[in-house]
């Protein structure tokens, strides 16, 4: 441990993303003194919503990234490392680097996992031969190289069963890809494939029937209950598993370019954990989804990703999440009842071309919750300039310093 920090600390934070930074600043906003600390091993901190419009050609990479220790709130304690295990039983954080960290309080919100080498011969081959995913900061470029060269043929856009991180952004970067074919006269060459796990296009009804409509329009071939299980890079081929009356069959299928998305899960640090719901093959972090308290121990939150809620995995999701975690965990270190409930809020900010978003807002139920005054199931392009311009704002300049 390094001489300026202690092994002790009122509230321990675990991820200093999006999630911890917010709850982090909120924390002191409302009592300065807290005594903090957050663990994050990286020196770099991402705006991922907008790797998709990196994908599409509509946003420079280098706007996307920028200094951790930038955002790190000034009376808080910065462990850079990584949590290499939990152990709740004992209050107890073991770091990679050895040492152990002890806490009155814990914050998880150390994210979602990407599975990689789930998919058999992708590691090695993303970001090039046409293989390509906006879930990598390194690669999401390389998407739009892949739409700019593209000359027609076949593009595959997957989804994968599991839980993902924004989970309309697989069919995002394929609309975008539709519409730059469609401007550039090549659209009627192009074979637009949609292989996603799921049963259906979008969870809310009323989006579904628009984004409906948008796969019409682009003639697009959805295939769902699609898993991608390989790419074969050599041959340009990808094979998917799907059941046939009854039984797991395999469907082999050529590509110019595939844009992948990863399976996903909880970080194995989490659910290999006491943390992790009991007998979940998805490991998730086991809290109450409207508290946000963990339902096993009483001194541990979760918020983001990595938690069991039943919500849309988005950075949206974590904006009101944050008020209410941050709400019941300083009740309870001030012995008061926790009175905040999160209802389980997402926002999918669904783009649909170039200047074209819908803006899907809704709640655990699947009801939608709309913000504006408008029918928000209309493409609009208002709603494209507030992902482009005012949202990356926002997030750097009041979500990460506890203000919005």
């Amino acid at each position: 441990m390094k001489a300026n920090l202690k092994s002790h600390y009122q509230v321990l934070i675990a991820g200093g993303g999006n999630g911890g930074i917010s709850v982090a600043a909120q924390l002191l906003r409302k009592q300065s003194n807290l005594d903090i600390a957050i663990i994050e091993p990286s020196d770099k901190h991402y705006y991922q919503p907008a790797w998709t419009l990196v994908g599409g050609g509509d946003f420079d990479i280098n706007d996307t990234v920028r200094n951790e220790a930038d955002f790190i709130p000034k009376n808080a304690a910065w462990i850079k490392d990584k949590v290499a295990q939990f152990v709740p039983d004992e209050n107890k954080v073991i770091l990679a680097g050895g040492d152990a960290v002890t806490y009155d309080w814990l914050v998880v919100s150390i994210g979602i996992q990407l599975n990689w080498s789930a998919i058999k011969g992708l590691e090695g081959n993303l970001g090039k031969n046409g293989i390509t995913s906006n879930y990598l900061f390194n690669v999401a470029p390389y998407t739009f190289e892949c739409i700019k060269n593209f000359k027609g043929g076949k593009a595959i856009f997957t989804n994968p069963s599991t839980p993902v991180k924004c989970g309309g952004a697989p069919q995002k970067i394929m609309y975008l890809a539709a519409d730059y074919f469609r401007k550039h006269g090549i659209l009627d060459k192009a074979d637009i494939h949609f292989y996603s796990g799921g049963g259906v296009i979008f969870g809310v009804k009323k989006y579904a029937e628009t984004l409906n409509k948008v796969i019409q329009r682009y003639g697009i071939k959805t295939h769902f209950k699609h898993n991608l299980v390989e790419i074969r890079a050599d041959e340009k081929k990808a094979i998917f598993e799907t059941e046939q009356d009854g039984q797991k069959v395999q469907v082999v299928e050529n590509y110019e370019f595939i844009h992948v998305t990863p399976p996903q899960s909880a970080p194995d640090v989490i659910r290999t954990s006491p943390l992790a719901v009991p007998d979940s093959p998805g490991g998730w972090l086991d809290v109450d989804k409207g508290t946000l308290r963990h339902n096993r121990y009483k001194n541990v939150f979760g918020i983001g990703d990595n938690t069991s809620t039943p919500n849309a995995k988005t950075g949206a999701a974590i904006r009101k999440q944050a008020p209410v975690l941050v709400e019941n965990l300083y009740r309870s270190i001030t012995g008061q009842q926790m009175d905040a409930m999160y209802n389980g809020y997402g926002s999918c900010p669904l783009v649909t071309g170039y200047g074209k978003l819908v803006l899907a807002e809704f709640d655990y139920n699947n009801e939608p919750i709309e913000t504006f005054p408008f029918d928000q199931g209309e493409e609009r392009w208002t709603m494209y300039q507030l992902k482009k311009r005012v949202l990356p704002w926002l997030y750097w300049n009041k979500i990460l310093k506890g203000t919005a």
